[in-house]
């Protein structure tokens, strides 16, 4: 393997084997990470999974403004390795502990001419993949500094399949395009968004080789720092860094001692085992939190899926005859469809407590929502000040006699600098009036102008959000943000993000393929939970408003919208369709209520990206078991052994099934329900139509 490794090193022109230093390489079971200093001294490495290679010699650099940077010439100057294997409890997640056992090398390096700057490399090698990350530390000739550029490659040995999406710095929601690696070309999208060049696709970025790996690329860890994109050669399948740049093209302004986010390549010879690493994870820092007994995983429903159907309006006011700048919004008239009124918001409260769910979402309840969208105002939203028909301490009272909590919704319309001023007002209101869940959202180009979603300025304002909610007790679920590095470990009370292409644009736009939710967990779920809003039960929308939605559909079936709330997964699920909709749908309804949001176990049975996923999850604290089975437009038989149950022990397992003739397009709302009595020795198969799914639950019979 020694041998396999340095002549990877010495054949691949650009980097050989130093003079005083040999490469250095780290170990954990299969995954093996080489480091050497190129014939120019340029850093570089390489890793293989057993004899196979995952990421040929590939360059690492920084340059800086100054010109000063590290992207030339190097010397080591030492070296160390440890060994470490701990375990932690998360506050909540998708496992009850987590092994944390990496080799972690660490490799000195020095400018050899002056200013003689010093630069460590840091990597941890695990059972299942490998993240480093430099480390700029104190020294006499480096204070403040800014990031011109990173130079961290990632040059893979062959033209593999990738699921990507296109390299846009403000936006994450594209469906998937599947496709090999010299095919990567977003020059179609650039035509029409203006924002991203070709060739260019964001993390995380999944990769399948035709000698049987799956390859993910991400990064860790996100603080200070731009998100990472990858521009793509599509003739050497070189994947380069590219960082968002801020107005100015810089990419981050630092302070030594620093350090950058964890590049992460995470790695398995088949699909299961990737989904279930939690190498991203346990690259993050330990919770910040001292106490986290307020932070709940929770079910809600909500305002909120009647105005992407067209039943009702974000906005209170009639606007057809008047000019918005200085309205007084209490003088206005109302326009008749306004959501967030009280008494709507009573429906869904008392739907809630009807079926033990926690929360109520409501959007539209402040005023601003005539004149928000796309006008690239410094000031729309307050956050305190309701529409005349929503009776704040009136809410509270009822919601709290139901034993409902309310959630906030504080879209800020990118507008970031006014709600900064305005977040610590906008907190204490929430306090005031018991809610200690909020949505943030930011639609549209970022107010100041010229920094982008996924720059450094946004991500800082990211983290200082999940502290400044975290230091008054409040849980947070961000929209339109940059896509999850496993933050929700750092700051629990962040509970999920959106940072992808949702159920949302089933309602309004072309839609979501039927394989979307199956490339998700392997792309965008692997850095954190997603608020993908399941659950729609009327899948036909033209039932909504047949003037308005004629066409329009979910695209998946019932069935499929019941599996998500498994394989799918977030402590924040929303069942995000109308009380209407579920009243004609009771008994499958009652999935949703009984399935948990919080796990001791979770395991994947089948997964295929692209295809399929069969996901099961053991529920909190309880010995029951949730299954969710997906596919994409074509109709599969998965057989499935139920050996994950406590042996001995008899269960009713419900079955959620797509029915006869069941079909994504055709026949999406026929489901059936049945029922059986099932042990650890038995097995079932599951008949998934196209765009279909199943969900499964397994409750213990007394003995």
């Amino acid at each position: 393997m020694r041998n396999y490794l340095l002549l990877m090193l010495l054949t691949a022109g650009h980097l050989v084997q130093a003079q005083a230093v040999g490469p250095l390489t780290a170990r954990l079971d299969q995954v093996r990470l080489t480091f050497a200093l190129g014939a120019d001294g340029r850093p570089g490495y390489a890793i293989s999974f057993g004899t196979k290679p995952v990421i040929a010699p590939s360059h690492l650099g920084l340059s800086f403004a100054d010109g000063q940077g590290f992207d030339g010439p190097l010397v080591v100057t030492g070296s160390e390795t440890k060994n470490v294997d701990e375990t932690w409890q998360p506050v909540w997640g998708e496992v009850k502990s987590i092994r944390n056992h990496y080799q972690q090398l660490t490799v000195h390096l020095r400018q050899p001419a002056a200013p003689g700057r010093l630069l460590d490399v840091v990597f941890r090698v695990f059972a299942d993949g490998v993240g480093f990350r430099y480390e700029l530390p104190a020294q006499p000739n480096l204070a403040y500094f800014t990031v011109q550029d990173e130079h961290t490659e990632f040059n893979l040995p062959a033209n593999h399949k990738a699921f990507w999406i296109p390299g846009d710095y403000d936006s994450n929601e594209y469906t998937y395009t599947t496709s090999r690696l010299s095919a990567v070309n977003t020059t179609p999208i650039e035509a029409i968004q203006q924002k991203a060049a070709p060739h260019r696709v964001q993390t995380p970025l999944l990769l399948k080789s035709d000698d049987g790996l799956y390859v993910n690329i991400h990064e860790a860890a996100l603080v200070n720092y731009p998100a990472l994109m990858l521009n793509v050669d599509p003739q050497t399948f070189c994947l380069s860094s590219q960082l968002v740049p801020d107005a100015t093209g810089a990419k981050a302004y630092l302070q030594a001692p620093e350090h950058t986010p964890w590049r992460t390549v995470v790695v398995a010879d088949n699909a299961p085992a990737l989904l279930t690493s939690k190498l991203i994870l346990n690259l993050n820092e330990p919770s910040k939190l001292s106490e986290t007994s307020w932070i709940q995983p929770q079910k809600f429903v909500g305002v909120w899926w009647e105005m992407h159907v067209n039943r009702a309006t974000w906005n209170y006011a009639d606007t057809s005859n008047i000019k918005l700048a200085g309205t007084n919004w209490a003088g206005l008239k109302a326009n008749g469809r306004h959501g967030a009124n009280t008494a709507n918001v009573k429906r869904y409260i008392d739907f809630a407590a009807q079926h033990h769910i926690q929360g109520v979402l409501v959007e539209g309840w402040n005023v601003g929502w005539e004149d928000w969208a796309n006008n690239w105002k410094e000031e729309v939203f307050d956050f305190v000040t309701p529409y005349p028909d929503f009776d704040v301490s009136e809410l509270q009272r009822y919601a709290a006699g139901k034993g409902v909590k309310l959630i906030m919704h504080h879209e800020t319309s990118s507008s970031v600098t006014n709600y900064e001023r305005r977040q610590p007002a906008a907190y204490q209101f929430m306090k005031q009036y018991g809610y200690d869940a909020v949505k943030t959202g930011y639609v549209g180009r970022i107010i100041p102008r010229g920094e982008h979603h996924d720059g450094q300025w946004m991500v800082n304002h990211y983290n200082r959000t999940a502290q400044l909610t975290a230091d008054n007790h409040i849980m947070v679920d961000m929209h339109e943000a940059v896509r999850p590095t496993g933050l929700h470990r750092t700051y629990p009370n962040w509970m999920a993000s959106e940072a992808a292409r949702g159920n949302e644009f089933n309602a309004w736009s072309s839609g979501n393929p039927p394989e979307h939710e199956t490339i998700l967990p392997f792309t965008r779920l692997m850095g954190g939970p997603m608020d993908y809003t399941p659950g729609i039960f009327q899948i036909k929308l033209d039932d909504w408003n047949p003037a308005r939605n004629q066409g329009k559909q979910v695209h998946t079936t019932l069935a499929k919208q019941l599996a998500l709330y498994v394989t799918l997964y977030s402590p924040l699920q929303m069942a995000a369709d109308l009380p209407e909709a579920y009243e004609k749908h009771p008994d499958a309804f009652r999935f949703i209520e009984d399935v948990a949001v919080d796990w001791d176990d979770t395991r994947v049975l089948a997964a295929e990206p692209g295809d399929y996923l069969t996901t099961v999850r053991k529920a909190k604290g309880k010995d029951e078991w949730y299954l969710g089975s997906i596919t994409d437009e074509n109709a599969r038989t998965q057989p499935i052994k139920l050996n994950f149950l406590t042996p001995g022990q008899r269960y009713e397992a419900t079955i959620y099934a797509d029915g006869k003739g069941a079909d994504w397009q055709k026949n999406p709302m026929a489901y059936r329900i049945s029922r059986q009595v099932v042990t650890s020795k038995s097995a079932l198969t599951l008949r998934l139509a196209p765009g279909g799914g199943t969900a499964i639950s397994f409750k213990p019979l007394k003995k």
